[in-house]
């Protein structure tokens, strides 16, 4: 179970999150924030794209869009998201609870600086019901994401 990686990630790797798993689902942002009581902009959703070489995660604020022009400037590329399948093949996390955590494959991972207006922020934790409270520099360092400006 994905949820499960995640939690193995962290305690192999000596971090101290603990995965929070709600009685309600949270694989949307409307529900994730609504399960915690929060905006929707604190909900980190982790998105999967393709590149010509390879895949990559995105993560942004909630009711973050991303930009064509601002993703095609940065990457060179048009965006071209994963559809379900393709997801869970390469994270090993489902639609709903993909995270940039104990991913099945090694991926570049990209934070949005639409995270940074926030002192804390709540991605996924592998399952449609579960997620993290962290702050985007702490994100950063766990991940090893590399800032970018994507979102409108």
């Amino acid at each position: 179970m994905s949820v499960d990686d995640v939690k193995k990630y962290f305690h192999d790797n000596n971090l101290p999150y603990e995965v929070i798993e709600m009685s309600v689902g949270t694989e949307t942002v409307e529900l994730a924030a609504r399960a915690i009581g929060v905006e929707p902009g604190r909900i980190a959703k982790t998105l999967a794209f393709k590149l010509k070489d390879r895949y990559i995660l995105m993560v942004a604020k909630g009711d973050a869009r991303i930009s064509n022009r601002k993703y095609k400037d940065f990457f060179g590329e048009k965006a071209r998201m994963l559809n379900a399948e393709e997801v869970l093949e390469v994270t090993g996390h489902p639609v709903g609870g993909v995270c940039p955590f104990g991913l099945k494959t090694p991926v570049d991972i990209y934070l949005d600086i639409s995270l940074k207006q926030y002192d804390m922020v709540y991605p996924a934790a592998g399952s449609k019901n579960s997620m993290i409270k962290i702050s985007p520099d702490e994100l950063q360092k766990v991940t090893g994401g590399i800032w970018v400006d994507v979102c409108e």
